[in-house]
């Protein structure tokens, strides 16, 4: 009986350390899959080394998450990692809390294209850009420039993401003497692409499925996803067009309302430290957001990881994020409409 009620105890007082060390966590919202482990291996793991609290994880997609913090009348995180041009949607919703930088040491080697707002700075970067399989397309066919998507040699050979249109929005209109602001100038040169178009991918494992069985040998991709299927043993060849890629970054934010906006801070130091988004270039094949991370000669060489002011300057093609987070509905619509049907 005494035996017993001494493993009872020993239960209760377990059950009680995990409920409050739960309580006591830091709460990251993000993406799932691995987005979610490469924050947790390279980040939380070293916040909870550093600090001894654990960090929870609340996964979703990027419109689904945001509309929920919409919602929700706490916030559900401390901390909120999305797409620099969704977090200007959180931020103009009042939703994040305005940065102290004294409270991030690190922020001083922060690149300027990662200094996205007031409320929220980039994690990472990363390009989208042209990636195919030399052993499916047609032979001969490099894409030097954008325009070599337009190639009739391609014809039923292509895909891009249907959840944002806005890099083959901007890039045609780019090509058609305007850019992301005026962006109608590209319509009718991106309408004359469709003959190209085979599929429209609706997620990254969506892309890599189509790019790995050879349905769609070209892509508009993610330069992260084309170096993971490398890594896999795919043979595709990331491309770095004559006028650019288009750049994405993805942000850290802390939610308005926190508890816990000093571990938040701690964490948001972390995840800038030269350490830390070393690793994360290595993991990844991503872009170092500061200026003093270590990459390995071979990352450096890879088309869209940048490591240099020059490379930031004049190989990212930028769309101004809020614009994009304005026109982000519009563009849709557009594409669904006049692409895609």
């Amino acid at each position: 009986m005494i035996k017993e009620l001494i493993s009872a105890g020993l239960l209760a007082g377990a059950v009680v350390a995990g409920a409050a060390q739960a309580q006591d966590a830091l709460v990251v919202s993000t993406w799932g899959g691995s987005f979610r482990d490469l924050i947790d291996e390279n980040i939380g793991k070293e916040f909870t080394r550093q600090t001894g609290v654990p960090v929870k994880y609340i996964t979703g997609g990027t419109i689904d998450r945001l509309n929920k913090a919409k919602l929700a009348g706490k916030p559900e995180s401390d901390i909120t990692f999305t797409t620099s041009h969704i977090g200007w949607l959180y931020v103009n919703a009042g939703l994040y809390e305005k940065l102290d930088l004294s409270k991030i040491p690190n922020y001083s080697h922060l690149v300027d294209r990662a200094k996205i707002s007031p409320y929220h700075i980039g994690s990472w970067a990363y390009v989208y850009t042209i990636g195919y399989r030399p052993d499916l397309v047609p032979a001969g066919i490099k894409f030097d420039s954008w325009n070599d998507l337009w190639n009739p040699a391609l014809k039923g050979k292509l895909s891009a993401p249907d959840f944002d249109p806005s890099h083959i929005i901007a890039v045609s209109a780019m090509l058609s003497g305007g850019d992301a602001a005026t962006w109608q100038k590209g319509e009718e040169k991106l309408k004359a692409l469709k003959p190209n178009f085979k599929a429209f991918y609706t997620n990254d494992a969506n892309s890599q499925q189509l790019i790995a069985a050879g349905e769609t040998p070209a892509q508009v991709l993610l330069s992260m996803n084309a170096y993971y299927m490398i890594g896999q043993g795919v043979p595709i060849k990331v491309a770095m067009p004559k006028e650019g890629a288009v750049l994405g970054v993805d942000t850290m934010a802390i939610m308005k309302g926190s508890a816990k906006a000093d571990l938040a801070y701690k964490f948001i130091d972390i995840a800038l430290s030269p350490q830390v988004q070393a690793k994360i270039v290595a993991a990844k094949k991503a872009s170092p957001v500061v200026d003093n991370a270590q990459v390995s000669p071979e990352d450096a060489a890879l088309p869209g990881v940048f490591t240099t002011k020059q490379q930031w300057d004049t190989q990212a093609i930028v769309i101004d994020d809020k614009l994009r987070a304005e026109k982000t509905a519009e563009w849709r619509k557009w594409f669904t409409e006049n692409m895609m049907n």
